[in-house]
């Protein structure tokens, strides 16, 4: 197929091995190996180095593609490229898949060295602050010192906040998009729910199916499903599927199934296919302990009048899941800290989900505060 001209183009993913870290819980890893992918080209003084942090269920693939027969570009693609926000012709873009990935970095599925096993459920707890150590690891192996930027939606916003405060020197904007500054209980719910549904799904085999040879495909399509419905916005659904049969009839009640119905199930069975059901609870864990405030007293300004970085804080009207009543928090305490804050709060019909997509004045707005990054970098 012919590619996009604004699109990154063919990408080859690399991978970097790297010595012991000394994880949060207590576990020290022996070693391990990120996956990632970058884009453009590192300047001279190495200035305009960008990284992008994923969400949940995201990976090192932000952009482009891996060959001309695939059907889709990588999970952000509609931002980063040759004129898009994240410019490629002015950024070297740094994407990778986190540490207890299911995507080729280190995780649960990666063979234990000490039993020549996958580690499944024995694969140790990792937290946002082991995510962005291992990414430092990365940005040292590369050659970078410091990013121009630091960018993330959801849990990748999050993971650019925890890298403003515990690496202050090495970042120079940190762009939080449709996050929070921790979970609320409401939150944490929707967590558990899903892991339960993986849980309790007969084929999960306390973790260990991969040894068993099968998957705990129910218990990830249900988890997948559950959140799905929070990421979309009831508008979004109605607009998209109302009350639309795929098939049945109503009036018999007999063989009934709604289109969004039938949306779903698609969604679910495509996840359980493609994602590890022992990352999934860990990223969830992982979501769920992040609290950055809790080192500072409970304090979310004293733990954010530690960075230097200025920051653009975007949310989007109809997001419910991390609404823009959590992201005003982090204004506030930003502004309280003293810190340079650009805070936009985008009017959006399609939920959390938002930040995925090509909404106009969304791309605006990030093009404008990235213009002012690029321009401090030279480019």
């Amino acid at each position: 197929m012919s590619l996009p001209p604004d699109s990154v183009g063919i990408v080859t993913p690399q991978t970097r091995t790297f010595g012991a870290l000394d994880l949060q819980c207590g576990v020290r890893l022996p070693g391990f190996e990120l996956v990632y992918e970058t884009y453009g080209e590192l300047n001279a003084n190495r200035s305009n180095a960008v990284l992008i942090c994923h969400a949940l269920s995201g990976s090192h693939h932000a952009a482009g593609y891996h060959a001309e027969t695939d059907r889709r570009p990588g999970w952000w693609d509609v931002c980063i490229g040759p004129g898009k926000p994240i410019d490629t012709d002015r950024f070297f873009v740094v994407s990778l898949n986190n540490l207890g990935g299911c995507h080729g970095s280190t995780g649960p599925r990666s063979n234990d060295p000490a039993t020549g096993e996958p580690h499944g459920p024995n694969f140790p707890n990792v937290t946002v602050k082991d995510w962005v150590r291992s990414q430092a690891m990365l940005a040292d192996a590369l050659g970078i010192d410091a990013f121009a930027a630091v960018i993330g939606g959801s849990l990748g916003g999050m993971q650019a906040m925890q890298w403003a405060i515990d690496l202050p020197d090495r970042i120079r904007h940190a762009l939080l998009i449709a996050c929070a500054p921790k979970l609320s209980a409401q939150n944490i719910a929707f967590n558990e729910i899903a892991r339960q549904a993986i849980l309790t799904d007969p084929d999960y085999r306390g973790g260990e199916y991969v040894k068993a040879a099968t998957n705990p495909d129910r218990g990830l399509m249900l988890a997948r499903m559950l959140g799905h419905v929070t990421y979309l916005s009831d508008d979004s659904m109605g607009d998209r599927f109302g009350r639309e049969l795929r098939s049945g009839d109503i009036a018999s009640g007999h063989d009934v199934e709604f289109q969004v119905e039938s949306y779903l199930h698609y969604q679910g069975r495509s996840f359980s296919r493609s994602f590890d059901a022992n990352t999934y609870l860990l990223m969830t864990r992982a979501l769920d302990y992040f609290d950055p405030a809790h080192e500072y007293g409970d304090d979310l300004v004293a733990a954010l009048a530690v960075s230097r970085c200025a920051y653009l804080v975007v949310s989007f009207s109809t997001d419910w899941r991390f609404s823009p009543e959590r992201s005003e928090e982090i204004v506030d305490a930003l502004v309280a800290a003293r810190r340079d804050v650009v805070s936009v709060s985008i009017e959006a019909s399609h939920g959390h989900d938002s930040f995925l997509l090509p909404v106009p004045r969304y791309l605006a707005v990030l093009s404008e505060y990235l213009d002012r990054v690029a321009r401090e970098c030279g480019r």
